[in-house]
């Protein structure tokens, strides 16, 4: 922001030296400062300026105009006092060193007061009563801002000493309209980055998977949290025709709309591929293009794997992702697989692992924004509490997010989290 002008006099004993009239024009701009320089809002500002400013001090008109960078003009932002003519329309523009005592002042960068606006060359008629009329630069740290005017009935109606206190008025108004128009632009940026993330949110949701798919025999559901608007985890569900299933975890390396963009084109990529072949060729095939079409430093970890019904198994292979956990009966255990470099770093093979899903038996895959999220004592959840998690009965892709929420007990998510869990 902007620094604040000091006013004209400073101390108590150059106040009381002063007439009794100077002393009230002093008070009126003390608290014309206070009111300006507290209000943030450019709209609103203007028309303080503008209205109640300027009437203080008896003028039956006054303009403020703001200066186009872009266009290289001064705007009219508001004007107190016309009665209606087409110089005084809002948006009326004037340019730079030509038009009007307001384009001579924003050329010179000096003020300048006509105390007989007949005899001015540059005055431009506005109200047919004007006599005098005083127009004043805005500049903050030399750079223009804007022109204030001020008209008024009488001829040479601003004595010295008020064009003082005006000039002194106007070097606050210039810091405010500074400051209020920067924190508009702020403002106005955070709201179309808002908006932005809320629209890449919404086509990010609408690639996962609407519901659950019907797999006799079977439950699978899924579930992904971004840490933020958007994230790089994604899982999917992809029906064969021979009533397979493929079904795939991934996490792109990053996070936020980077990672969002990388991982929308590595499902496309997944999905033209995806077939009832075996995982480990799909993997083979989409590492291939990533390794081409990726850039340097991003990568995707992922778990690709083909349910088959009809005998109940399950072959998949990973790309340098987590380790599946699984549950039959009593026993629980991490399934490993021999190879599989993440994918998009260079050549690589993958191999595959096979299991047989008897009733009752659970799969979850799962990314590491649930096994590395942390409570404020930086403890990590890590695989023993999710396995401890994942042995309850009633444990599902909900209880999981859930458990690894309240754990990080106020720390919030930092890693986006998604879970896939298949039953028998």
């Amino acid at each position: 922001m902007a620094t604040i002008p000091r006013l004209p006099v400073t101390n108590v004993a150059s106040i009381r030296q002063l007439p009794f009239e100077q002393v009230e024009d002093l008070i009126r701009l003390q608290k014309a400062a206070h009111k300006i320089n507290s209000i943030l809002d450019l709209d609103q500002l203007i028309d303080k300026v503008v209205n109640d400013v300027a009437r203080s001090f008896g003028c039956i008109e006054a303009d403020i105009y703001l200066h186009d960078e872009q266009r290289g003009e001064l705007v009219l932002a508001c004007a107190h006092g016309c009665t209606g003519c087409e110089v005084c329309g809002a948006g009326h523009s004037l340019k730079i060193g030509t038009q009007g005592m307001v384009g001579y002042v924003a050329g010179t960068g000096q003020m300048r007061y006509a105390p007989d606006v007949k005899k001015d060359p540059y005055y431009i008629g506005c109200e047919e009563c004007t006599q005098s009329e005083v127009a004043i630069p805005l500049h903050v740290d030399g750079k223009l801002i804007g022109v204030f005017t001020a008209s008024h009935p009488e001829l040479d109606a601003f004595p010295s000493e008020q064009l003082r206190l005006l000039q002194a008025l106007c070097g606050h108004v210039a810091v405010a309209v500074h400051n209020a128009r920067r924190f508009q632009q702020e403002r106005s940026e955070r709201e179309e980055m808002t908006r932005e993330a809320d629209e890449a949110r919404k086509i990010q949701q609408a690639l996962l998977p609407r519901c659950s798919p019907y797999i006799s025999g079977f439950a699978v559901t899924g579930l992904s949290t971004p840490a933020g608007a958007v994230g790089g985890d994604w899982y999917d569900f992809i029906p064969f025709e021979d009533g397979r299933w493929g079904l795939v975890l991934a996490d792109v390396s990053g996070k936020g709309t980077a990672a969002a963009l990388l991982m929308s084109a590595t499902r496309g990529m997944l999905r033209s591929l995806a077939t009832a072949c075996c995982p480990s060729e799909v993997l083979r095939k989409l590492n291939d293009l990533l390794v081409n079409d990726f850039p340097s430093g991003r990568f995707v970890t992922m778990v690709y794997a083909v349910l088959d019904p009809a005998d109940r198994t399950l072959r998949f292979a990973s790309a340098g992702h987590l380790y599946p956990l699984l549950i039959e009966g009593s026993d629980t255990r991490f399934i490993e697989t021999e190879r599989g470099l993440p994918l998009g770093i260079g050549p690589g093979e993958y191999s595959e692992a096979e299991v047989h899903l008897a009733p009752g038996s659970r799969l979850l895959f799962y990314s590491d924004g649930i096994t590395e999220a942390t409570n404020p004592d930086d403890d990590e959840y890590g695989g023993k509490r999710l396995e401890e998690h994942f042995r309850r009965t009633e444990a599902s892709a909900e209880s999981i997010l859930d458990d690894v929420r309240s754990f990080a007990n106020g720390a919030g998510l930092q890693d986006d989290a998604t879970v896939i869990l298949v039953k028998a």
